[in-house]
């Protein structure tokens, strides 16, 4: 591989902006659209700042998870895939487009998307827009509780998008993206997955309550910092704005950490882009390429776990699939589907 230029990453961390409180769909877009307007202002004003201070340019930013409309609550899966979810082709990504060509940077985060072979569905989405202005990675969360994943709708989902689709990596000039969506850092497997498919860096878009403890994913994007030899970009919100909820209910903590699991950067509550650090790709390969105790990723021996992993025991695949058909869930499906998950795990001992 070609050696890579020195860049600066950026956890960009800002407040999401709900659409609960919105009419419609028309009022959605509009609030989305002026949102990200706003987004692009105070990304050029701190990539200079960034620059100057340390000088390397941004050729990446890391946005918060939802940032454009927050959590749905308890709106039903097809009123907000009809208000609220991004079109795969739609105005919000050609906006982050316009950004992402403007100030030469990848920009990478998260929202609610819609997709054509699942209506009434909608996917929560991580994604990269390149420097080009397009899409060159949209991962799909796995592991949700209230939500519609790819594995619910397994089957149809493989025949459409492949394992590629599932687990993409995308190859750029700046090393080697994938993204893990907000607690899906505490699900070592899917980094794993990504790490095992060539990734480098996780972009981590998250929606968290900020802490000066160690909370649990705060000790989870440093072990999976560490155990992929990857860098973690991990962009928190600064609060939900437009909520019932307390405004800094999730704020604080964005956070880049290296591939040795050593925090870099990271902020203090409210919207700041003080989550910044150079990153080394050149150093995080050298890394990989070292016979070592360290060197986990050499040292894997996936055989082993295999028989274990590939069990029935737990979430089962095509829940939302009934009859070859998909099926729109109620926000209750996903409980019911866990608590069966319990009773069987203890049925046959296993908890």
């Amino acid at each position: 591989m070609s050696a890579v230029k020195p860049y600066a990453a950026l956890a960009l961390q800002i407040a999401a902006r709900s659409v609960e409180r919105l009419p419609d769909r028309a009022a959605a877009t509009a609030q989305m659209l002026a949102m990200i307007e706003e987004i692009g202002v105070k990304l050029r004003a701190s990539s200079v700042f960034i620059q100057q201070y340390g000088g390397s340019p941004v050729r990446l930013a890391v946005l918060p998870e939802y940032f454009l409309t927050s959590y749905p609550g308890r709106i039903s899966i097809p009123d907000f895939a009809e208000k609220a979810a991004l079109d795969m082709d739609g105005p919000e990504y050609e906006a982050l487009g316009r950004i992402a060509a403007a100030q030469d940077l990848f920009l990478a985060g998260n929202a609610y998307e819609r997709d054509p072979h699942f209506p009434g569905l909608y996917f929560q989405t991580s994604f990269v827009v390149a420097p080009s202005g397009q899409v060159v990675l949209r991962y799909r969360r796995l592991n949700s509780m209230f939500a519609p994943t790819p594995h619910d709708v397994w089957s149809k989902y493989l025949d459409i998008y492949g394992l590629d689709g599932v687990f993409p990596v995308a190859r750029t000039e700046i090393g080697n993206l994938a993204a893990i969506a907000s607690e899906e850092i505490l699900y070592p497997e899917i980094a794993r997955a990504h790490a095992l498919r060539g990734a480098e860096i996780f972009v981590h878009s998250s929606s968290e309550v900020g802490s000066p403890l160690a909370t649990p994913k705060q000790v989870a994007k440093r072990a999976r910092a560490f155990e992929n030899i990857a860098y973690v970009i991990s962009a928190n919100t600064a609060g939900i704005e437009g909520s019932a909820m307390p405004l800094a209910s999730a704020d604080g903590n964005s956070i880049v950490i290296d591939y040795k699991g050593n925090p870099l950067a990271e902020s203090s509550p409210g919207e700041t882009f003080t989550a910044f650090a150079d990153v080394d790709i050149n150093a995080l390969r050298a890394q990989r390429r070292k016979p070592g105790m360290s060197n986990f990723l050499a040292r894997q021996r996936l055989e082993l776990f295999a028989p274990v992993y590939g069990g029935e025991t737990h979430q089962p695949a095509n829940s939302l699939i009934a009859d070859g058909v998909v099926k729109v869930p109620d926000r209750d499906h996903f409980l019911k589907v866990q608590e069966q998950v319990i009773d069987r795990l203890s049925k046959d001992g296993l908890i």
